[in-house]
């Protein structure tokens, strides 16, 4: 009976034990499966934003490129128009040196524009004032322009001449482009700070002298005929003697 009773609780014991163990751990495997599904769905979470991170990244590089591709083309562009501007215009330190007869011709129009200081940017009211004198060529004959770049007197005498030359390429260049004008009727000076049109020691007289003048130039008469004294035409250009702040003509001048 003793053997019989001890088993019995011995039993009873065991059974306790083990359900006390299941209370006890239940909810620690329940709270661990939780942490598991919470784990997961953080790591789907991360995953998705990744991929659209990485998509945002990739339009943001796609867009950059395209970006950068059209920069490259307008650069290009610009860079032919400037080099045809450049290559077809007569430099020149004076239009004595490389047109013969000059003296045959005559000014029939001029136009003046000012720069920033230390700026060869053309502004919307140069541009306009460049338009109205533009509207003249349209019906003269045998003409020429000559463009003359100055600057004021601040800076060294090698940078303003490489300046007003930098300034009379923007007007030839402008009027090139939007007028087709042919480049051989230019003839570019650039003058840096010499043969000043104001007085240098004040900021008006500075900002006059920030400029390009263009002169046209013709060797037509009133009536459209060319003159009977001299040389009616001129004669092919000549190289002139450089200086410090103009290259030697590169051609002719046609008519």
């Amino acid at each position: 009976m003793l053997a019989t009773a001890s088993f019995a609780v011995l039993g009873a014991t065991g059974c306790a034990t083990k359900n006390y163990v299941k209370t006890q751990t239940a909810p620690i495997i329940q709270k661990t499966g939780q942490v598991e599904n919470e784990t997961a769905e953080n790591n789907r979470q991360i995953h998705n934003v990744d991929e659209s991170a990485q998509a945002g990244i990739k339009q943001a590089q796609s867009s950059a490129d395209a970006a950068n591709q059209n920069a490259q083309q307008a650069s290009s562009a610009a860079g032919q128009a400037n080099t045809a501007a450049n290559d077809a215009a007569q430099r020149a330190d004076s239009l004595d040196a490389v047109v013969k007869g000059l003296d045959n011709y005559k000014q029939v129009g001029d136009v003046s524009v000012t720069f920033g200081f230390d700026k060869s940017v053309l502004t919307n009211d140069d541009k306009q004032q460049l338009d109205n004198f533009a509207g003249q060529l349209g019906s003269a004959k045998s003409y020429i322009l000559e463009v003359t770049g100055g600057t004021d007197s601040v800076g060294p005498a090698e940078y303003n001449y490489d300046l007003s030359n930098r300034r009379a390429d923007a007007v030839v260049q402008y009027m090139v482009t939007k007028y087709n004008i042919p480049a051989h009727r230019f003839y570019l000076i650039g003058i840096g700070k010499d043969q000043a049109v104001a007085d240098n020691k004040t900021r008006e007289g500075r900002a006059k002298n920030r400029r390009v003048e263009v002169q046209m130039l013709t060797n037509m008469s009133a009536d459209n005929t060319p003159p009977t004294q001299g040389s009616t035409q001129p004669a092919p250009a000549t190289n002139a003697a450089p200086n410090s702040g103009t290259s030697n003509p590169t051609g002719t001048v046609n008519e």
